[in-house]
């Protein structure tokens, strides 16, 4: 029989923030294996169903302005799969975040999901504005300038 202490160590073995880290690692380390990254010169903005993985309140700064843009946040992909997106499985869609992290994990997420042509945005859209393009939010379009 384990004793109080003993299950107390290994829960915090579990909890090991290094190890935790380095399961991250080697999941998106998985992602990138399996998802092509494409470039801000690749994004057509027409024809692509972008989507923007990062949360809620990183929305407000701004979004890439795609004819197809949804928001939603990596934590609720598999939930917002809707009738809408799913109609789109088969159309070019992008992923991105802020730095390309959620972005992959998105990406690798919805090609689970039974999406069959889906990239990320190498760099975010970080890489984005930091290109000259513009973003969007309730404001309007801008560009951000001397980054």
């Amino acid at each position: 029989m384990v004793n109080k202490n003993e299950k107390l160590a290994r829960y915090y073995a579990r909890c090991d923030i290094d190890l935790l880290k380095g399961h991250l690692k080697e999941l998106l380390k998985k992602a990138k294996e399996e998802i092509e990254e494409i470039s801000v010169e690749d994004i057509d903005l027409e024809n692509m169903i972008l989507i923007d993985v990062r949360e809620a309140d990183e929305f407000a700064s701004g979004v890439i302005p795609a004819a197809n843009v949804f928001t939603i946040p990596r934590g609720k992909l598999e939930f917002a799969v809707d009738d809408k997106l799913v109609d789109m499985s088969d159309h070019p869609v992008v992923c991105y975040c802020l730095k390309g992290a959620r972005g992959l994990l998105g990406a690798k997420t919805l090609k689970d999901l039974g999406f069959t042509n889906v990239v990320n945005l190498k760099g975010g859209i970080q890489n984005w504005v930091r290109s000259g393009r513009s973003i969007k939010n309730y404001l309007g379009h801008f560009k951000l300038e001397n980054l």
